[in-house]
C-alpha cells in the first residue's frame, strides 16, 4: 500500500442493485435506526448485523469514490465480540464495490485516524465506543482523518446501502505489515509530541476498562516485554481486552465507572489516574486525591501548551476551538495565552471540519474529546493523556493544583430529559427565556442563554427523543438555581 493512496475512477453506485426486496427493506429499517449525525451505532443484531455492515462497506466505498476519487479504505476494529466479524463484512462490502480494503485488525479509534492520516486514505473503525456490550457501530472518516457527518457523507452512505448487492462470501485478510507500520509511527508520534518518554519520578494508574487502551498501554508506555519502556511507573487496571466489559462499562462519563481508578490512585499513592473509554479516543483524569479532574480544565491546560508551541513556531495568534458546553475558563485561558478562541457546536465531525477551515491548533469538548492539529485534526485520548503526564512532570504542584487555576466556575454536568417533541420544547424554551436573569439568546447548538457570569444551554440529542441541559455559573448556589429553573421548565413540558 502506497502512502499516497491510489486514485482510480469511482465505482458506479448503481452497478449492483439488490434484487431481493425483503433484503432491501430490512436494510432500510435497520439503517434508519443506526445512522446518526456523526457515526453509525446500533444494537446487535436487530439494528446491526453482518449483512447491514457489508452493505455499509459497499456504500462507504462508493461514497468515498464519489467524494474523493478514493479506491482504498483502511479499516480497524475494537475488542467487542462482534467486531472482527463486522470488520470482515465491512471489508467484503468495500471490495464488492470495486475498492481495496486494508484491514489493520485490532486498534484504537485514534490509531485508525492516524492510519487514515499517514496513508491519506478514508477510514472506518468498527466500534461502539463507550456503549454497552450489546452495541456496535462504525466511525467513518475521509482521507487524512477528515470528519464525516450526515451533511458531509453519512447521508449518502445511508441512501446507497440498501441497494448494495448481497454478500458474496469473499474474505479479506488483515494486513500485518501495514498495521505494524501504523503502530510504530503512532507510538513515535505520540512520544515526539509530548516527550513522555523523558518523564521520570511519576506513578500513573491507567484504567482501560477492558477496552483498547489495554493494548495502548503496552505500545505507548513500553510495558510489554522487549519494548522501550518509559522511565516512570504505570499501573494498569482491567487491561485484558474483553468487549463484554466484566469489570465496569468502558464509559467514563458515568461516575461509577471512575471509582476503581480513583481507589487505585489513592491506594497506590499515584500522581495521576487515566480512565479511557472502550475505543480509547477519550480519556478522563483523576487527581492524586481520587477526585475527577474537569475535562474543561484539562482542555484549557493543553490549549495553553499548544498555543505556546504554535507561537514558538511563528503563529502570532493561534486559533483554538472549544464547544459551547466547555467552561468559560477555556476561552479565558486561550485569550490569556495569546490565542484566538472559537466556539463550536458539539460533535467530532463538525469540529474536525472547522479545524481544517480555520487552521486551529487544538480543540476540546466538555466530554473529554481533545483534537490536535499535529494529529491530523483528530481526537486522541492517549495524546491528551501524555500531554497531561508531561505537564505534571514539568510542574512542582500535584495534579489537583495543576488544574485548579483552570477550574474557576461550577457546572451542572449534562442532564438528560426524555420528551415527546424536542423541537417544540426548544422553541418554547427560547420563547419563555425572559424568566431568566438578563442575558442574550443564541442558537448555535440548541438554545443558549448567556449571562454575565453564567450560561444555560438546552439542546436536543441527535439519536434519541431527549433534550440535554448544561448549566455553568460563578458559584454553586447560582448554578443550582439556574439548573432547577431550567429543569422544571423542561419537566413540565416532557
Amino acid at each position: 500500500m502506497s502512502e499516497a493512496g491510489p486514485q482510480p475512477s469511482a465505482p458506479g453506485p448503481t452497478a449492483s442493485l439488490a434484487a431481493d426486496s425483503e433484503l432491501t427493506h430490512a436494510r432500510v429499517t435497520a439503517l434508519a435506526a443506526a445512522v446518526g449525525a456523526y457515526d453509525i451505532r446500533g444494537r446487535i443484531p436487530d439494528q446491526l448485523n453482518e449483512d447491514i455492515v457489508f452493505s455499509l462497506g459497499w456504500a462507504t466505498a462508493t461514497t468515498m469514490a464519489e467524494l474523493h476519487t478514493a479506491s482504498e479504505i483502511v479499516i480497524g476494529h475494537d475488542m467487542r465480540p462482534s467486531s472482527p466479524g463486522f470488520a470482515r463484512a465491512f471489508c467484503a462490502g468495500v471490495e464488492s464495490a470495486g475498492s481495496t480494503a486494508t484491514l489493520l485488525g485490532l486498534c484504537s479509534t485514534d490509531q485508525l485516524y492516524f492510519a487514515s492520516g499517514i496513508f491519506g486514505l478514508p477510514g472506518a473503525m468498527i466500534t461502539a465506543s463507550h456503549n454497552p456490550a450489546d452495541y456496535n457501530g462504525i466511525k467513518i472518516c475521509g482521507p487524512h482523518a477528515a470528519g464525516v457527518s450526515l451533511e458531509s457523507g453519512l447521508s449518502r452512505v445511508q441512501e446507497l446501502a440498501p441497494a448494495a448487492p448481497a454478500a458474496d462470501g469473499r474474505t479479506v485478510a488483515a494486513d500485518a505489515r501495514t498495521a505494524a507500520i501504523m503502530r510504530e509511527r503512532y507510538v513515535r508520534r505520540v512520544r515526539e509530541l509530548t516527550r513522555v518518554d523523558e518523564v521520570t519520578g511519576l506513578k500513573v494508574v491507567l484504567d482501560a476498562g477492558n477496552g483498547m487502551a489495554g493494548r495502548l498501554l503496552g505500545e505507548v508506555f513500553g510495558t510489554d516485554a522487549g519494548d522501550d519502556r518509559v522511565p516512570f511507573e504505570v499501573i494498569g487496571l482491567f487491561t485484558e481486552l474483553d468487549g463484554t466489559f466484566p469489570n465496569h462499562e468502558a464509559n467514563p462519563l458515568r461516575p461509577e465507572n471512575l471509582v476503581d481508578a480513583a481507589r487505585a490512585v489513592v491506594d497506590a499513592g499515584a500522581d495521576l489516574g487515566l480512565v479511557f473509554d472502550g475505543d480509547a479516543d477519550r480519556c478522563f483524569f483523576i487527581d492524586e486525591t481520587g477526585a475527577t479532574m474537569s475535562a474543561s480544565a484539562v482542555g484549557a491546560l493543553v490549549a495553553e501548551r499548544e498555543i505556546a508551541r504554535a507561537r514558538s513556531e511563528g503563529t502570532e495568534r493561534p486559533t483554538v476551538i472549544h464547544n459551547l458546553i466547555t467552561s468559560r475558563s477555556v476561552p479565558e485561558t486561550i485569550i490569556a495565552a495569546g490565542g484566538c478562541p472559537l466556539r463550536s457546536k458539539v460533535g467530532h465531525s463538525g469540529i474536525k471540519t472547522l479545524m481544517r477551515e480555520t487552521g486551529a491548533v487544538f480543540a476540546c469538548e466538555h466530554s473529554a474529546h481533545f483534537y490536535f492539529e499535529e494529529f491530523f485534526g483528530a481526537d486522541s485520548g492517549m495524546l491528551a493523556a501524555c500531554h497531561l503526564i508531561a505537564a505534571l512532570a514539568e510542574s512542582a504542584a500535584p495534579a489537583s493544583r495543576l488544574v485548579a487555576d483552570y477550574d474557576r466556575f461550577v457546572q451542572s454536568g449534562e442532564i438528560n430529559f426524555t420528551v415527546a417533541d424536542p423541537d417544540a420544547v426548544l422553541a418554547e424554551f427560547a420563547a419563555q427565556a425572559g424568566q431568566f436573569p438578563p442575558h442574550t439568546v443564541e442558537d448555535l447548538d440548541g438554545i443558549g442563554l448567556l449571562g454575565e457570569d453564567w450560561w444555560v444551554n438546552l439542546r436536543k440529542s441527535n439519536t434519541e427523543p431527549l433534550v440535554r441541559l448544561n448549566v455553568e455559573a460563578a458559584d454553586e448556589a447560582q448554578m443550582k438555581a439556574l439548573t432547577r429553573r431550567a429543569g422544571d421548565f423542561v419537566t413540565a413540558r416532557g
